[in-house]
C-alpha cells in the first residue's frame, strides 16, 4: 500500500518555508524586516548625562561624539540583560577600532557592591557606569530592563530596543551607522542636555 500524500505535501513546505527564512525572503506570512535603524530625518538628539564608572571617573554621553554608541541599560537580577550583554562585549571587540562604544548604565539599586563582581564574572571589556531615574528619564522612561539606545556618530538615536531584541538587530544597526559618513568637524553638538524622550 502506498504512502498518503500529505505528508510529502507538507514536508514540501516546511522545506520552501526553511529555505526563505535562510535567504532572508519574505512571503504572506513573513514579512522582510524593518530597518534596523530610523531614517536620519526621524531621529532626535540623545539627551546628555552625568555619570560614574567604577574608578569614580566621570563620563558624559557628549564624550562620545564622533563614535556610534549602543546604550544598555540593564541590571544585575535582569536575566535577559544577561543573555544580551555577551553580544555586546563580542561587538566591542570587534568593532572598537571602527569608532565603535558599548556603555553600559546599571540600574542596580544596590550600587558598585553588586555591579562590580558581575561586571568581573561576565567579561565585561566596555565601560559600565551606575545610573539613576534622573538619566532614565532624561530618555524618556526606561520602564523595563533591557532597554537599549544605539546612537549615531553625531548623537542621535537611531534606535531603541525595549526587552530581548535579536543579536542580528543589534549588529545590522551599528554596521549600517558605521558605514555613515563622520559628522564634520564643525558640526553640531552630539548630545543636548535638555532633549528628553527616547522615540
Amino acid at each position: 500500500m502506498s504512502r498518503p500524500l500529505l505528508p510529502a505535501a507538507i514536508a514540501a513546505a516546511l522545506l520552501l518555508g526553511f529555505f526563505l527564512f535562510r535567504q532572508g525572503g519574505s512571503s504572506p506570512d513573513r514579512p522582510a524586516r524593518p530597518a534596523p535603524v530610523k531614517a536620519v530625518k526621524d531621529r532626535r538628539s540623545a539627551p546628555d548625562f552625568t555619570l560614574k564608572d567604577a574608578d569614580g571617573r566621570t563620563a558624559h554621553l557628549s564624550d562620545y561624539r564622533g563614535k556610534v554608541v549602543l546604550l544598555d541599560f540593564w541590571a544585575t537580577w535582569c536575566e535577559p540583560c544577561a543573555m544580551e550583554i555577551p553580544w555586546f562585549v563580542d561587538m566591542q571587540r570587534k568593532q572598537k577600532n571602527r569608532g565603535f562604544e558599548v556603555l553600559g548604565v546599571s540600574m542596580d539599586d544596590e550600587g558598585w557592591e553588586a555591579v562590580k563582581p558581575f561586571v568581573a564574572r561576565m567579561g565585561m571589556n566596555y565601560r559600565v557606569l551606575l545610573g539613576d531615574d534622573e538619566t532614565a528619564q532624561r530618555f524618556g522612561g526606561v520602564d523595563a530592563l533591557p532597554t537599549t539606545f544605539l546612537i549615531d556618530r553625531e548623537g542621535r538615536i537611531a534606535a531603541v530596543y525595549v526587552a530581548v531584541a535579536d543579536r542580528r538587530d543589534f549588529e545590522d544597526g551599528v554596521e549600517l551607522l558605521l558605514q555613515a559618513a563622520a559628522p564634520a568637524a564643525s558640526g553640531r553638538a552630539a548630545v543636548s542636555p535638555t532633549s528628553a524622550g527616547a522615540e
